[in-house]
C-alpha cells in the first residue's frame, strides 16, 4: 500500500514510531536542562524514559484510530506505573505534571515539522493530531498525578498507623509505668508497716524479758511467732518477685497429674492438720498425662491450699483435679474459711489484699501469684465465695500447652 492510500494521522503515526528513539532523547534533553525539575539529575537515563517509550507508542495507536478509548487500558496502565516510580523518585507533584507537559510539547513540535514537509497534511489534520495527542497526554498526566496522591495518602495512611500504634503503646507504656510505680509505693508501705508492727512486738518481748524474767518463755514465744510471721512476708515477696521477672520461655514437660496430686497431698496434709483442719482429697482416674510446666502448677496449687488454710479456722480444705470436655482437667481448692464479701471480689487478685478483719500474716500476695502463673499457663479461673461459709476456686488448664 502506498503512502496516498494511508489516511494521515495513521501516516504521522507511522512516523513517530519511525523516530521513536530520537524523540525520546529529545524529551529527555529538554527534561535534564529544564530549571524546575531537579529531580531528575538524580535519574540514569533508563530511569527517566522510565514507560515514556510505551506511551508514545499508545498514543500512536490512538493516532491511527483517531479513538482515545482504543488504547485508553494500556495508557492508564502506564500512566499508573509511571506516577508510582515517580513518587519513588521523588518528584513533586508539580514536577510531574511538568515534565508531562514538556512531552505534551515534543509532540506538538513534531505535527509542525512533520506538516512542513508533508503538504498534504493540513491544517485540519493538524489540528486532529493535536487533539488527539492533548487529550492523550492529559489522560497521561491525570493518571500519573492520581497515582502520585494515591500513594501519598498510602503512605501518610501508613505514617498515621505507626502513629497511633506508637502512641497506644506509649500510652500503655505509662500506664504500666504508673501501676509499677504505684504497686512499688504499696509493697513499700506494706513493707514498712509490717516491720514496723516485727520490730514493736520484738520490742514489747524485749521488754517483757528484762522487766519480768519469769515470763521470758513467753516473751520468747511471742518473738518467734513474729519472726515466723516475717519471714512468709519475706517469702511471698520474693515470690512475687520472681514470677513477675521470670521472662525466659516457657519450659513445657510431660508428666503425670497423678504424681503432682500425691505430692501436693503430701506437703500440705500435716500443716492443714496442724491448725485442727482435715484435708480433703478427690483424682479423677480419667486423669493421665498431661503437657506443661509441673513446678509453676504446683506453685499455683500450693497458693491456693496455703490461702484456704490460711483463712480457715474450723472445717475442711478440699483438693480435686478432675477430667473436663476440650481436652482440659480442672484444679479445685476449696475451703469453710471466712470467705470473700460482694464487695470483695473485684480486688482479690490484686497486690496485697488480704482480710482486713483477720491476723493474717503474709503480704497478701497468694492470689496475685496464682493470677500471674496461670496467665503463663493458660488457665481460666473462675471463683464463688459465701462470707463466713467459705470459697471455691476452680482452674481449669489445657491438657497440652503448646510452646512458643
Amino acid at each position: 500500500m502506498t503512502d496516498s492510500h494511508v489516511p494521515p494521522l495513521a501516516a504521522f503515526a507511522a512516523h513517530l514510531r519511525s523516530q521513536q528513539v530520537d524523540l525520546t532523547e529529545r524529551w529527555m534533553k529538554a527534561v535534564f536542562h529544564d530549571a524546575d525539575l531537579t529531580e531528575s539529575d538524580r535519574l540514569t537515563y533508563e530511569q527517566l524514559a522510565d514507560h515514556i517509550p510505551n506511551i508514545l507508542d499508545e498514543i500512536c495507536s490512538v493516532l491511527e484510530n483517531q479513538d482515545l478509548d482504543h488504547a485508553g487500558a494500556a495508557i492508564e496502565r502506564d500512566a499508573r506505573l509511571h506516577g508510582k516510580l515517580r513518587w519513588k523518585q521523588g518528584y513533586r507533584i508539580d514536577e510531574l505534571v511538568r515534565e508531562l507537559d514538556l512531552f505534551r510539547q515534543m509532540l506538538t513540535g513534531a505535527i509542525v515539522e512533520y506538516s512542513e514537509v508533508r503538504p498534504s497534511f493540513t491544517r485540519r489534520h493538524e489540528e486532529r493530531a493535536r487533539h488527539f495527542i492533548d487529550e492523550a497526554v492529559s489522560f497521561v498526566t491525570l493518571t500519573s498525578i492520581r497515582e502520585v496522591v494515591s500513594e501519598r495518602d498510602r503512605k501518610i495512611d501508613d505514617y498515621t498507623g505507626q502513629l497511633e500504634r506508637a502512641n497506644h503503646e506509649l500510652t500503655l507504656k505509662q500506664r504500666l509505668v504508673g501501676e509499677l510505680h504505684e504497686s512499688r509505693m504499696q509493697i513499700t508501705r506494706s513493707v514498712v508497716h509490717d516491720l514496723r508492727n516485727f520490730l514493736n512486738v520484738f520490742s514489747m518481748a524485749l521488754q517483757l524479758m528484762s522487766r519480768a524474767p519469769s515470763k521470758t518463755e513467753t516473751a520468747l514465744a511471742l518473738a518467734n511467732r513474729q519472726a515466723a510471721d516475717m519471714k512468709t512476708l519475706v517469702d511471698e515477696l520474693v515470690e512475687y518477685a520472681v514470677v513477675l521477672g521470670d521472662t525466659s520461655p516457657l519450659a513445657l514437660e510431660r508428666f503425670t497429674l497423678r504424681d503432682l496430686f500425691d505430692e501436693l497431698a503430701i506437703s500440705c496434709e500435716s500443716a492443714i492438720e496442724a491448725k485442727g483442719l482435715r484435708l480433703q482429697t478427690s483424682f479423677d482416674i480419667a486423669l493421665t498425662e498431661v503437657v506443661s510446666n509441673r513446678l509453676k502448677l504446683k506453685q499455683v496449687a500450693l497458693n491456693l491450699l496455703t490461702n484456704a488454710a490460711k483463712y480457715t479456722r474450723v472445717g475442711q480444705i478440699e483438693l480435686t483435679m478432675t477430667a473436663v470436655e476440650n481436652d482440659c482437667w480442672r484444679l479445685r481448692v476449696s475451703d469453710t474459711g471466712v470467705g470473700i464479701g460482694a464487695s470483695d471480689r473485684e480486688r482479690v487478685f490484686k497486690e496485697f489484699e488480704r482480710a482486713t478483719d483477720d491476723d493474717i500474716p503474709g503480704a497478701g500476695l497468694g492470689l496475685a501469684i496464682v493470677k500471674e502463673l496461670c496467665r503463663v499457663l493458660e488457665g481460666q479461673i473462675r471463683f464463688d465465695s459465701q462470707e463466713g461459709e467459705g470459697t471455691i476456686f476452680e482452674i481449669t488448664f489445657p491438657m497440652r500447652l503448646q510452646g512458643d
